[in-house]
């Protein structure tokens, strides 16, 4: 059997198929209007019409490959300046020093490792929305894993899993609810209870299964680098600033409407501090940091190629048709399979629009009036897509995030999909129990 193709090949492949498909797929626009005092652009609902526009050239399915690429450019650039920085605090020792006492202190007790893990990731799902940030992270978390006995797969469920996990069944994540709620006119925050009663519950099953899986596929430990030596002075100061430095970046996620540049920033000026107070040297600083860019680059890159596919849906004006064609079938059903069927129709949705938040601007304004015809309330309606859409990021190969991560872990596509389906659609089916009680209990 020939080797199945890498995420790079899959990517480009993916790219060229949805060229293709302008070509096969009516052209239609829903009409759009720029709210002045937001800044906003909103969809209207039954507006949809179907076009006769030019078709995107050869030339224009090239020139996508570099324009997808700059179009994430902040997000190329921070998984770059955080690669560089944990590079950085490897070479000084201190990661090394960390890792081997917290290794040590868990000795025994790889269970509850892998449950405080999970809890922190999916933390960080909740609260910030967290994936990209996970990428420069899985060299370390590969080391840390074996280290405990885990395999791979463990690792990636127990960082990037947990995270996609939080980010879903978050009553706060900034970049889906708080978003698809704006759009659709609800106070933010609202609809709190149930979503942090769904977000236990989906937790819980999957820390069970996460543990079920990890515990019968144990791998032999290895043994750290700096096993035998005992942490310095310089690496407890290094570890207390990289602390310092992700608790300062939350809350200014969360308080001082920080985006991917301050995020950036922030660990640009850690990487910087602590070589110069790990003694790299200025220049050894630079050189590392070019090295640590080196390892992210691939990464980096898939993240702009994924980013290339909708940007090709949208300009062939395919992107709206395949909206209308994936909801226009709701207005038929009860409202208990409705919205099943709306949380089945963004996860197929977020194949050719791997951004979550920006699907949740596309599809709100159209989801929100059909909802309320139906009698299906808002809060059910973004409940429907957090599930949907932000979930299917487990899965779908158009996510550059998680084409990264299983890069950097040498894992091909096939075999995550065939790997991480049963677990994606275990913790779907909870959302889905959940929307048919939401809907018997009159969510609001």
């Amino acid at each position: 059997m020939k080797k199945f193709p890498n995420a790079f090949v899959i990517l480009i492949a993916v790219i060229i198929f949805a060229w293709i498909l302008t070509y096969f797929i009516p052209q239609g626009s829903y009409q759009r209007v720029l709210e002045e005092v937001t800044g906003t652009t909103r969809v209207l609902n039954n507006s949809y019409n179907q076009i006769d526009s030019e078709h995107l050239s050869l030339l224009d399915l090239i020139l996508s490959i570099p324009r997808g690429i700059i179009g994430r450019a902040d997000a190329i650039v921070l998984i770059l300046l955080i690669g560089g920085s944990f590079y950085i605090i490897e070479k000084t020792g201190a990661l090394n020093h960390g890792l081997v006492k917290l290794v040590k202190t868990l000795e025994g007790k790889e269970t509850l490792a892998l449950i405080l893990v999970s809890a922190l990731f999916t933390a960080g799902g909740v609260t910030i929305g967290m994936q990209e940030e996970v990428i420069a992270m899985i060299p370390i978390l590969l080391l840390f894993g074996k280290s405990l006995g885990y395999n791979t797969f463990t690792v990636i469920l127990m960082s990037y899993g947990s995270t996609v996990i939080g980010s879903s069944f978050s009553p706060s994540n900034p970049f889906a609810v708080l978003i698809a709620q704006k759009e659709a006119g609800l106070p933010l925050l609202s609809g709190s209870e149930l979503r942090l009663v769904v977000l236990l519950v989906a937790f819980v099953v999957w820390t069970l299964y996460l543990v079920r899986y990890a515990n019968k596929n144990r791998v032999e430990k290895i043994k750290m680098p700096s096993a035998n030596e005992s942490m310095t002075t310089r690496s407890k100061i290094i570890l207390s600033l990289l602390v310092a430095t992700f608790c300062g970046v939350i809350y200014g996620l969360l308080y001082l409407d920080w985006g991917f540049n301050e995020m950036s920033a922030s660990f640009f000026a850690l990487g910087i501090v602590a070589g110069l107070i790990g003694k790299l040297g200025v220049n050894g600083t630079g050189e590392n940091y070019i090295e640590g860019f080196k390892e992210m680059m691939f990464a980096s890159i898939l993240l702009g190629l994924a980013n290339s596919i909708s940007l090709i849906l949208r300009e062939g004006m395919i992107m709206d048709t395949i909206v209308y064609g994936l909801f226009g079938p709701l207005k038929y059903l009860s409202p208990s399979v409705s919205a099943v069927f709306m949380m089945v129709s963004h996860s197929f949705l977020h194949f050719p629009v791997p951004s979550y938040s920006g699907q949740a601007v596309l599809t709100m304004p159209i989801l929100v009036p059909l909802s309320d015809l139906i009698g299906l309330s808002r809060q059910t309606c973004v409940l429907a897509y957090q599930y949907g859409a932000v979930m299917a990021d487990m899965i779908v190969p158009t996510n550059g995030a998680l084409m990264a991560v299983l890069a950097l872990c040498n894992i091909p596509y096939n075999k995550w999909l065939k790997f991480a389906l049963k677990p994606t659609l275990l913790i779907m089916l909870i959302g889905a129990i959940a929307l048919v009680v939401s809907v018997a209990i009159g969510y609001q």
